[in-house]
């Protein structure tokens, strides 16, 4: 398998949150997830956004998949300095909008064992990249990620929901 293409038949299921949906602005959100956040076995965050707003909040995740964008346009300077992180390891990876390259996928996979916090940048769109990431997280984490428009969803790990993500994974096109 090279690749995961989404259909259009999943595109209208993935426009709703996957998880607990916190409305409004990414510094509100935050602090409204600030009890699950700080019992969360590992902290993903899927999003220039989503990152900058927990970097704000000096909650630091484990793992940030950014693309250098928010809402398919450049992200402000602020933005792309705060993401600039010494203590943490950037790797660059490709993926084109609506897939998820092989390469990502087994990327966030391997990134869920390390001990040391990394920065995903992904070249294309990281949109997806909340899939495995929540398909590859351990229970008890908690995955991340802007809602456009409407503000941040946070995604319990949990058997149930690794379950939902693999389904909709499944039912991805597989180009080879």
């Amino acid at each position: 398998m090279k690749s995961l293409i989404l259909p259009e038949s999943l595109r209208s299921d993935l426009k709703n949150p996957l998880g607990l949906l916190c409305k409004g602005e990414g510094r509100k959100c935050i602090s409204d997830m600030a009890t699950e956040l700080k019992a969360a076995r590992k902290i993903v965050a899927v999003g220039d956004m989503t990152a900058f707003y927990l970097l704000e909040a000096s909650m630091m995740p484990d793992i940030a998949i950014v693309d250098n964008k928010t809402k398919r346009l450049p992200a402000p300077d602020h933005v792309l300095n705060r993401l600039q992180i010494d203590s943490y390891k950037t790797i660059k990876v490709r993926n084109p909008p609506a897939t998820l390259t092989k390469e990502l996928m087994d990327l966030i996979k391997d990134s869920m064992n390390r001990e040391e916090r990394l920065k995903l940048v992904v070249e294309g769109e990281e949109d997806l990249a909340t899939l495995p990431a929540i398909l590859y997280a351990p229970l008890g984490a908690v995955v991340i990620y802007g809602q456009p428009e409407e503000g941040s969803v946070l995604v319990r790990v949990t058997n149930e929901k690794k379950e939902q993500i693999k389904n909709i994974m499944d039912n991805m096109i597989v180009e080879e």
